[in-house]
C-alpha cells in the first residue's frame, strides 16, 4: 500500500505516534509500505510556525528521510486535479492533498472528516 500523511498525522506521528489510532499506526509502521509526504504538507508546516501557529521540528527533512517518508511534489497535475473536486472543503492544502491522493491511487492517512466525502482511499488517523 502507498500512503500520503496529512499534515496532523505526520506531526502526530513525529510527536507521539499514540496519538494517531491503531490503524494508522500499524500502516505506517509496515516496512511494506511506502508513505510520503506531500510538499503541501512541509509548506503548510512551514507558513504555519513562520505564524508562530504551530511548534513543529525545524528538522523536517531529516525527519523525514529518519522515518523512511519519502517526498512528494506537487506537479501540474496534482494542481490542476484540483479543479475536480467538488467545493466541499475549503482548505487549499487539504484539497490539494485529496487532488495528490486521487491522482496517484494513494491512501490518505487524515482525521479530517471532509475527506471521506472525496471517495478517496483512507485510513482514519
Amino acid at each position: 500500500m502507498t500512503l500520503l500523511l496529512d499534515t496532523h498525522a505526520l506531526l502526530w506521528w513525529l510527536e507521539d505516534p499514540q496519538l494517531l489510532s491503531k490503524a494508522a499506526r500499524k500502516a505506517v509502521a509496515d516496512g511494506k509500505n511506502t508513505v510520503y509526504i506531500s510538499a503541501a504538507v512541509a509548506w503548510e508546516i512551514a507558513i504555519k510556525k513562520a505564524l508562530g501557529k504551530l511548534d513543529a521540528p525545524d528538522d523536517l527533512e531529516a525527519m523525514m528521510a529518519a522515518n523512511r517518508f519519502l517526498p512528494l511534489s506537487i506537479t501540474v497535475a496534482h494542481a490542476l486535479a484540483v479543479a475536480l473536486l467538488p467545493p466541499i472543503h475549503s482548505d487549499p492544502f487539504d484539497r490539494l492533498i485529496i487532488a495528490q491522493t486521487r491522482h496517484e491511487g494513494f491512501t490518505l492517512v487524515s482525521r479530517d472528516r471532509h475527506v471521506l466525502s472525496y471517495g478517496v482511499a483512507h485510513i482514519a488517523a
